[in-house]
């Protein structure tokens, strides 16, 4: 079996509701399930969640819901590989036989099909443990600067300081979409950002985290931008 696992408590604290909270008309999370159907890709659909409401509303846009998450995984300190690894015990107690877990992150508005079904064919075609978004960042990490207590500048890497932008090595980040993996690989914990891993490359335009209020005006603004 093929399964994607989203994950979706209901305790969000600084966007409050966040996981359902409306986008454009529909709740946040609809995005992440509809883009998981439309992919093709999945044999079972499931909302990992603490919260009734949340259950109803992944139930309406198509996921299931079997089990309620244990408080034990649900607060600020559980992460996405414990809530992972309870699913893949939960399955196992009830004899299902997965081949490949995909989590897609409950609030990814940008999330596309295509890309959930590049990941597969990635993960399908290779010896990796993961396969999962990443964009660029659109700044060079090598000449980025910090602050001291008294605000003063320095910079991270100063060898750096005369190195022209197109010289440097193109670095990338977590996107924050999907992350698609082998059964044995979330079993034992294997971390995601190893050479065990590759990405599905997304345009910077197509990403955007969602952790603040301001994040989340700002995607909605951008989403605009890219749907007319």
């Amino acid at each position: 079996m093929r399964i994607a696992l989203i994950p979706a408590r209901g305790g969000s604290k600084r966007i409050p509701r966040k996981n359902i909270k409306l986008f454009h008309g529909k709740p946040i999370i609809a995005y992440s399930i509809e883009a998981a159907i439309a992919s093709g890709c999945f044999d079972k659909i499931i909302v990992s969640t603490d919260d009734a409401e949340i259950a109803e509303v992944a139930q309406q846009y198509g996921a299931e819901v079997p089990f309620m998450r244990p408080a034990s995984i649900a607060d600020d300190y559980a992460t996405t590989m414990m809530v992972i690894q309870h699913f893949i015990s939960w399955c196992e107690a009830k004899k299902w036989q997965l081949e490949f877990v995909c989590c897609i992150y409950a609030t990814a508005p940008f999330i596309q099909p295509k890309d959930i079904q590049l990941g597969l064919k990635q993960l399908e075609a290779s010896d990796c443990d993961y396969v999962f978004s990443a964009t660029p960042f659109e700044f060079p990490i090598q000449r980025a600067i910090l602050l001291s207590d008294d605000s003063r500048v320095s910079m991270f890497q100063p060898q750096y300081l005369n190195a022209r932008s197109q010289d440097l090595i193109e670095a990338f980040h977590d996107a924050g979409q999907f992350y698609w993996g082998k059964v044995s690989a979330f079993k034992f914990g294997q971390p995601f950002f190893s050479e065990r891993s590759e990405i599905v490359n997304l345009p910077r335009k197509r990403v955007q985290d969602i952790d603040t209020t301001e994040d989340w005006e700002f995607s909605e603004a951008l989403f605009i931008v890219l749907n007319g």
